[in-house]
């Protein structure tokens, strides 16, 4: 057991250090409106595209507010 939390908490580690900016919600909500829209969550996840956003986006408004964020999350479309 105890090798294996040997293992684990290296990798544990880097998962989280991989997206430092979900830590912080201010790093992706730049304009401070409590949403996140398709420029500041690209700017922290790069490889995300248009039609990802939209998927997430199920009010439509072009913005993802916290429910749509925690629904994104809970699916495993963006990272916790």
């Amino acid at each position: 057991m105890i090798r294996m939390t040997q293992l684990l908490t290296p990798l544990a580690v880097l998962t989280v250090l991989a997206f430092p900016a979900f830590a912080q919600d201010d790093a992706i909500d730049i304009n401070g409106d409590g949403m996140y829209s398709f420029p500041e969550l690209q700017a922290v996840i790069p490889e995300m595209t248009e039609d990802e956003f939209t998927s997430m986006d199920t009010s439509g408004d072009g913005l993802l507010d916290a429910d749509e964020i925690a629904a994104a999350t809970q699916a495993g479309l963006l990272p916790g």
